[in-house]
């Protein structure tokens, strides 16, 4: 890409996840470091208003996934050194979850900014209709312009079940929101081609392909001292962010105002451009790599909305339902003829569909005893086939 080209990935970007890494949350571990997770929030608080005397070119949504629970428990209690047992892991990490919080909120608050904490677990995005839940969770705390901070829910996870790093964390999010950037802050300045610790050849990488195996090799490979728990899995988040079609800069956390410079466009870090674009991501994703569980029928009236008008679906356009499914999975909607036209997310299983078939959404809390959404189907979560 042009450079021009690389500021245009980077000015567009709407929805911005910001991953921050122990080492720069805790000060390698000495406690919170409020002056950094000040600035950090100072940043965030101006792009989320869109600042103009920043340079900004309009609001951007942001969510920040911390580390620095672990460690910032580690000090309250008194640790100078990392449990191994999984059960004083997750005691550090309740204990300060509080502190990590609390930090957050005062900071972010500070400028005018509301926040809002979350914890996940894999198991929350491995689920489809724990993953459809969390989706809907920040995307409405976006709506309100309020700031979610996420983190690994340290204390109830296990090895079955951990993401393993916040690098995963960052671009699992990236994917579970549909965002336009992930901003791994870390506190290296980027990507290399080799260890410049080791090798003074080494040349620094601006710019390259997320999914390019050779960036790994860069990283260091599986099993190299470099690469484990560093470079590499911030690597292969980006990949994994790519596949919602997020691009990924690698930057250094310390940076003066680099989430402001970035979002003007100014190059800092190592940008891996994601090769496919947003929407063709999510057509990807759910046309060809979810299976069916099931089928609406629609009307005809439902068939023009959905083709001609981008809109959701909605329950009374459903006429019929077909096959077992559960909210979150994904089933197929066909026109009056047979033919299928789109696939989307379900928010109703296939029992509570039946029970909406051609009921106005006004009519959902007193058929169900509850209203997860108004529409059967969201526009956010369908894709046209045909």
């Amino acid at each position: 890409m042009t450079q021009q080209d690389t500021s245009e990935v980077l000015r567009n970007a709407r929805r911005i996840v910001v991953k921050v890494g122990s080492s720069l949350v805790t000060n390698d571990g000495r406690g919170l470091d409020e002056q950094a997770i000040g600035e950090w929030c100072r940043q965030m608080a101006q792009l989320a208003g869109g600042a103009p005397e920043a340079g900004l070119n309009g609001r951007r949504e942001v969510i920040m996934v911390s580390s620095g629970a672990v460690a910032e428990g580690m000090k309250r209690l008194g640790w100078a050194k990392r449990p191994r047992e999984i059960n004083e892991l997750q005691a550090a990490a309740a204990v300060g979850q509080m502190g990590l919080a609390q930090m957050y909120e005062t900071k972010l608050r500070e400028h005018g900014l509301r926040s809002a904490q979350v914890l996940l677990t894999h198991a929350d995005l491995a689920d489809r209709e724990r993953y459809l839940n969390a989706r809907s969770t920040l995307l409405t705390l976006l709506q309100h312009q309020v700031l979610p901070v996420i983190n690994e829910n340290d204390t109830v996870v296990n090895d079955e079940i951990k993401f393993g790093d916040n690098d995963t964390l960052g671009a699992l999010v990236a994917n579970l929101v549909e965002a336009d950037l992930l901003v791994i802050l870390t506190d290296q300045k980027g990507l290399y081609t080799a260890d410049p610790r080791q090798n003074p050849l080494a040349e620094f990488v601006h710019e390259g392909r997320a999914g390019d195996a050779a960036l790994e090799l860069m990283a260091g490979g599986a099993g190299s001292s470099i690469g484990k728990g560093g470079m590499l899995t911030k690597i292969v988040a980006a990949r994994r962010a790519a596949g919602s079609g997020a691009s990924t800069v690698i930057a250094w956390g310390r940076e003066p105002d680099a989430l402001l410079r970035l979002a003007r466009g100014e190059r800092i870090g190592t940008l891996l451009v994601a090769p496919t674009q947003k929407t063709q991501a999510r057509k990807q994703w759910m046309a060809d790599h979810l299976q069916l569980r099931g089928a609406l029928s629609v009307d005809d009236g439902a068939t023009a909305k959905l083709r001609g008008e981008g809109k959701s679906l909605l329950p009374v356009g459903v006429t019929a339902v077909e096959g077992v499914f559960s909210r979150g999975d994904v089933v197929a909607i066909r026109d009056g003829k047979g033919a299928e036209i789109a696939r989307g997310l379900a928010n109703y299983s296939s029992a509570e569909a039946r029970l909406l078939c051609r009921k106005p959404s006004s009519q959902i809390e007193a058929l169900l005893g509850y209203s997860a959404e108004p529409e059967m189907v969201h526009r956010d979560n369908l894709v046209l086939t045909r």
